[in-house]
């Protein structure tokens, strides 16, 4: 007999997914589960102004899905979060082709689940009150919390009790020793617990390479594609930019002995890290904002009030396939040169992974833009309001300079422009900061001084 059930199920950590069942014989159906994105954006939208869209994995008709494994991207104007399905069964019915936007509310996928994966939960109505529903996600996102000094998410350690594992005897490879969903199945492994880590657990995110590719195949044609994610957010920024009067101030730096010293601790260090020039310019950076503090600040045009922030949070403009980036460093001025190469190339790898989370994009008080890298002798950057300067640093080349002495000696200028906002910085100001930084460059030994 064909009986009508419909289910709700309570958010959970991974973004707050909620499962409708409909419509199915209990001895005989597998009930097909609708799977909607309205509780991820209800969740999203308490952080970005604009509402975010879900890009929808590759699935096939048959696919067998795993609990946990990854459904959609969920893209807003500043990160990217990927989603996974709660339920393990499999793909009935696809509503949606890879690379879709989806918009909020409507069906990504419906899958065949067995009984023994439903929640039992029932619910007389499918109406869902968006006011309960955001703050009950709000919660269900607090919720990564420590337990017994384990750091770790619900789902983690709903994955863990399934095991009987002991989650205290799991190292965590996350960030800050967080136990992840893939230390709980390679301990669980490693134990005889299960013989092989899903395949889709252990897989990496679908890339977002395939559609460049495909948008130039015929450069014959015209075609047009939506802005998503950080391209989006490059928009808001950019127009916000535009309003604000910039004052650039241009200045040369020899990097002579900042070049010496990139290779005293590529040769005294551990091997294993690779040093560059930019996080002694970063370090360099922190200690001139000590002395000239205004650069380090933040602008509100409603209450014409400038907040000198205490943090050193600064943020360093990264290119990735996914569009413009600017991730921060935390408090600069505690960190040592070594710790700041190290938070560096973390950034830089889950940047360029697609990977960043709110808190690394969020909080900056001056950014670096490195546009040397790539190469370029000079560039103008745009300030990235509410941020009152911004710093664009040029490619570093070989010149003939004059000594002391009149003597013409080969010598590794870069070019620094700095941006500032002339509603809070006068040109004084900055050029002081700017021979004030230029000062720890040149000299390096002048970090023995200020150091604390």
């Amino acid at each position: 007999m064909l009986s009508r059930r419909i289910f709700r199920t309570k958010p959970w950590s991974s973004g707050g997914w909620r499962g409708l069942l409909y419509d199915y014989t209990a001895a005989h159906i597998s009930p097909p589960v609708m799977v909607t994105a309205k509780q991820s954006c209800l969740f999203l939208s308490r952080d970005f102004k604009s509402m975010p869209s879900c890009s929808a994995h590759t699935f096939n008709y048959g696919d067998k899905i795993d609990e946990f494994q990854p459904l959609c991207e969920v893209q807003s104007d500043k990160a990217t979060i990927e989603i996974t399905s709660r339920y393990k069964g499999e793909v009935s019915e696809i509503l949606h082709a890879p690379g879709d936007i989806v918009k909020v509310g409507e069906t990504l996928l419906k899958l065949f689940v067995s009984e023994l994966s439903v929640p039992s939960q029932i619910c007389d109505t499918m109406e869902v009150d968006n006011d309960s529903c955001d703050s009950d996600i709000q919660a269900s996102q607090s919720q990564e919390t420590e337990r017994g000094g384990v750091l770790s998410t619900p789902a983690v350690r709903n994955i863990a009790k399934m095991y009987n594992i002991n989650i205290k005897d799991v190292s965590g490879t996350g960030k800050d020793g967080r136990v992840l969903k893939e230390d709980i199945l390679r301990y669980a492994a490693s134990k005889g617990v299960i013989k092989d880590i899903p395949s889709s657990i252990t897989a990496d995110s679908v890339k977002q390479e395939s559609d460049r590719e495909n948008m130039h195949q015929d450069d014959y044609e015209d075609k047009t594609y939506p802005l998503r994610g950080f391209h989006r957010a490059m928009v808001k920024t950019m127009t916000a930019a535009s309003k604000i009067p910039h004052f650039y101030f241009v200045e040369e730096i020899n990097c002579d002995a900042l070049m010496d010293l990139k290779a005293f601790f590529q040769k005294h260090s551990d091997p294993d890290v690779k040093h560059t020039s930019l996080p002694i310019l970063i370090k360099s950076l922190s200690m001139a904002l000590k002395k000239y503090p205004l650069l380090n600040s933040r602008f509100s045009e409603d209450s014409y009030e400038v907040t000198l922030k205490g943090s050193h949070n600064i943020g360093i403009a990264m290119a990735t396939p996914s569009g413009l980036v600017v991730p921060n460093i935390k408090k600069v001025q505690s960190l040592s040169i070594l710790e700041i190469t190290k938070e560096l190339s973390r950034l830089r790898d889950l940047a360029m992974a697609n990977k960043l989370s709110q808190d690394d994009i969020s909080g900056g008080t001056i950014t670096l833009s490195n546009i040397g890298s790539i190469g370029g002798k000079f560039g103008s950057p745009l300030i990235n309001a509410p941020e009152v300067a911004i710093i664009a640093i040029g490619r570093a080349q070989k010149l003939p300079r004059f000594d002391d002495n009149g003597n013409v000696n080969p010598a590794s200028i870069t070019t620094v422009n700095i941006a500032a906002d002339h509603r809070v910085l006068d040109g004084a100001t900055v050029a002081y900061f700017c021979k004030e930084w230029k000062s720890f460059i040149e000299k390096p030994e002048l970090y023995m001084l200020h150091m604390r």
